[in-house]
């Protein structure tokens, strides 16, 4: 069953991300394009669970997952939020970042047996430095430009916008707050990603090609 969930939200997420990808390249705002880089690491990140729960959970399986879902996701959507906001130097430090994020996850020990089914818990397979520690920075600091940006204009898009909020509270449940240990599910990234979906396609009374912004 999770892995029929978690594949079902790979889908919805890459939908979102090519529906981003296809704004960005009518009005080429930039921050189109790092929300679409986003969702694009959730649909990863979710076709990762699917493989480990259908074919067994191995460290091939793990290391995507945690590299997608739980180093790229929320960094990248924090990213486009901060460039929508004005940030200086921001896409810099993003895509710095995500080349650590990505050697990382491929040059981390990964230890411990994997058991069959259920997302695996980041302690049992992976130490504190420099993994575990590097994905509860970039999930805290993701996590907190997106809701502080989607707050600050919120009485332009109140619904859309609290959905957004939810959804990325949502996904990182689901992920086990990734790095802190916890075991998530996968129907915590499906309601991440449902949440999400409404929040960025939420009408705001602008033209079609304007709308899916979560904070502007």
């Amino acid at each position: 069953m999770d892995a029929i969930v978690a594949f079902a939200t790979a889908l919805l997420a890459l939908r979102l991300a090519g529906d981003l990808a296809r704004r960005w390249r009518m009005t080429r705002r930039p921050e189109l394009a790092w929300w679409a880089w986003s969702l694009a690491a959730y649909a990863i990140a979710a076709a990762a669970i699917a493989w480990g729960e259908s074919a067994g959970w191995d460290a091939r399986a793990f290391r995507v997952y945690y590299a997608a879902g739980a180093l790229l996701t929320a960094p990248l959507l924090g990213a486009g939020s901060l460039v929508l906001a004005g940030v200086p130097r921001v896409r810099t430090v993003a895509l710095v970042f995500a080349g650590l994020a990505v050697g990382v996850s491929l040059a981390v020990p990964v230890h411990g047996a994997f058991a069959a089914h259920g997302i695996p818990a980041a302690q049992d397979h992976l130490a504190f430095l420099p993994g575990r520690l590097l994905a509860i920075a970039a999930n805290v600091l993701g996590t907190l430009a997106v809701v502080g940006v989607a707050l600050r204009s919120i009485r332009r898009r109140p619904l859309g916008n609290t959905l957004i909020v939810l959804g990325v509270a949502a996904a990182a449940t689901g992920s086990g707050l990734a790095g802190l240990g916890a075991a998530g599910t996968a129907l915590g990234i499906a309601a991440g990603a449902v949440l999400l979906y409404a929040g960025f396609v939420m009408p705001t009374g602008l033209p079609r090609r304007l709308t899916a912004e979560p904070s502007g």
